[in-house]
């Protein structure tokens, strides 16, 4: 049977996200390597290649051609003409950023709170932010959509926050809200989930099939589970929230047991200014360690458990946590292979998330980035999810 042509407009659709996917985690391949990598033909690459061009999501260039003999294949890589509005809500801030293709972040824009923020608050503060962000982008940008990682349990298919324990909200349609605020398609998932994805695609966990996740921040500690190369999200997507298990001594929560508010509080005294975690780290390796080495045991033996539980190869620590880990590895090192099984602790790496202030934005982009790669040909159209920045043109 011949083909007609709604199947043959799902097979380029399909193809194009294909590309699309293949630099965006590559960031930047030869035209021979897509070639490679899909199985298609030279001349459909090119095809494909050339219509994505058009469409603002990747350009091409030539590599250097000295000492290399023959014609050289063009290097395709993410386009700077579409970006993608990161927003990630905490407990004491709100963050915004753009976010290129390839996982890098182009600017961002911060708002703090003297208290814990509403829903409506954060979204009033997200929203302006989003204008003044999108003012100062390169006239004729496009945005392919808005994701955002909050420190909850989140509802994916809708974007409903069913339960943010420390921002206090609950059933909060948090998705409708922001798109209602801006007019741009949003996208809402747990922050920690989406950290563990960003990792796993750009930073700590590159090419790691089993990988836990774990970001403390102002919210508390949150985390992402990656088992055979799959995202483990659970029933209802609500998956991973290892801060709220009861491993410490006394059943008291991990996130309450390890927190910031406790090292901060060290490090530079109550009623200081919320240091960023580089200064964090920086005082907290002058000051009295009781507190690090309280803090790192009870991280060991929570990991531990974790390692027991799930068998990763890799653990990588983000946020807080990963300041406690540069301060005390021989201690957390220990306590973790105290608490594990030896088989299961065998191997295992604990390191720290190589994305920094970085990761949560590129995180909550990849909720766009999904989109994007189910239907490219969708950008560049005028269409709920392809929208272009006029104002404040560079």
């Amino acid at each position: 049977m011949k083909p007609n042509g709604s199947n043959l407009d799902a097979v380029r659709r399909h193809n194009l996200g294909r590309i699309v996917d293949l630099v965006h985690r590559g960031r930047s391949l030869s035209r021979s390597a897509l070639t490679r990598s899909t199985g298609l033909n030279r001349s459909t690459i090119a095809a494909l290649v050339t219509e994505l061009a058009e469409r603002g999501l990747v350009t091409e260039s030539f590599a250097s051609t000295e000492g290399v003999v023959g014609r050289p294949s063009p290097v395709v890589s993410p386009s700077e003409r579409t970006m993608i509005l990161a927003v990630n809500p905490e407990f004491d801030a709100v963050t915004v950023g753009a976010v290129l293709l390839g996982g890098s972040v182009h600017s961002r824009m911060r708002h703090r709170f003297p208290s814990p923020p509403s829903a409506a608050e954060s979204v009033a503060a997200a929203a302006g932010l989003i204008v003044d962000l999108v003012a100062g982008l390169p006239r004729g940008t496009q945005i392919a959509g808005v994701g955002v990682a909050v420190p909850a349990l989140v509802r994916a298919e809708d974007g409903v926050v069913r339960l943010a324990p420390r921002l206090g909200w609950v059933d909060e349609p948090l998705a409708e809200m922001l798109a209602q605020a801006t007019g741009y398609p949003v996208y809402v998932d747990n922050d920690a989930s989406l950290g563990a994805r960003a990792e796993r695609h750009f930073g700590a966990g590159r090419g790691i099939d089993d990988l836990i996740y774990l970001n403390g921040g102002a919210s508390g500690i949150g985390g992402g589970l990656v088992l055979g190369g799959r995202p483990i999200r659970g029933a209802g997507g609500y998956a991973g929230e290892f801060g709220h298990t009861f491993g410490t001594e006394g059943g008291v929560p991990l996130e309450d047991a390890v927190s910031r508010d406790a090292l901060v509080a060290v490090a530079f005294g109550p009623g200081d200014p919320v240091p960023d975690d580089a200064a964090l780290e920086r005082a907290l390796a002058e000051s009295d360690r009781v507190v690090t080495a309280e803090q790192a045991r009870v991280l060991g033996r929570a990991l531990g458990g974790m390692i027991n539980i799930a068998n990763p190869s890799r653990v990588v620590l983000g946020g807080f946590l990963g300041v406690l880990a540069a301060i005390e590895p021989e201690l957390l090192a220990e306590t973790v292979a105290r608490y594990a099984l030896g088989p299961a602790e065998e191997g295992v790496q604990i390191t720290r998330s190589e994305l920094g202030e970085d990761l949560l934005l590129i995180g909550a982009a990849e909720l766009v980035v999904d989109r994007v790669i189910a239907d490219p040909a969708r950008i560049g159209e005028p269409s709920e999810i392809a929208r272009v920045a006029t104002a404040g043109a560079k």
